[in-house]
């Protein structure tokens, strides 16, 4: 456990306040008038995703959180739950679908993400920017239809829907970007 006086915050720093793990996405150094220096920061719950405006004063000490990262590879689904394998020491850890949040959708076999713990319990699972997955399902393309810009809905093959261009088929393999759900590419 280390701690940082909190005029020494930064952009990105993980802290802990009470129970809550808290990342650091904005700070500001306050000086008013002949009163005491304080630091604002603005920090995101990473593990309920909501926002924290706190205030602290610029000598207080803020405990830090160092999280464990590691390379994990998905190996099947087990009813709800998702199961790892760890790809150093081979073990497996069933994580619940909440603390995967989105990344359920872009999850194949095989899928490799990087999975934080703090204090043993699973805080946050990362995914790459962008995917490679198959169309299961699609309206067939109409020779002709050259709409510029217009799509049709895809069901790909982990159930996630998207929106696709309509020369997109059934069995493509297409690249889809994880952090906003949209079409990339056909590969």
């Amino acid at each position: 456990m280390s701690s940082v006086t909190a005029n020494r915050l930064k952009k990105g720093m993980l802290i802990k306040m009470g129970d809550d793990l808290l990342r650091v996405f904005d700070t500001h150094h306050l000086t008013q008038g002949n009163k005491r220096a304080h630091m604002q920061a603005k920090m995101r719950d990473i593990r309920t995703g909501r926002i924290v405006d706190h205030k602290f004063r610029a000598e207080e000490d803020v405990e830090r959180a160092i999280l464990e990262e590691h390379e994990m590879q998905f190996l099947y689904k087990d009813g709800s739950d998702f199961v790892f394998m760890d790809q150093e020491s081979y073990d497996q850890s069933h994580v619940s679908p909440a603390a995967l949040g989105d990344a359920a959708d872009y999850l194949v076999e095989s899928a490799v993400a990087i999975i934080a713990t703090y204090q043993g319990d699973i805080v946050s699972v990362e995914i790459p920017a962008s995917v490679e997955l198959v169309i299961s399902e699609t309206e067939p393309g109409v020779q002709g239809d050259r709409v510029s810009g217009a799509t049709k809905p895809a069901t790909l093959e982990t159930g996630k829907v998207i929106k696709v261009p309509l020369f997109v088929n059934t069995g493509d393999k297409v690249k889809v970007d994880t952090r906003t759900g949209d079409y990339i590419t056909r590969v």
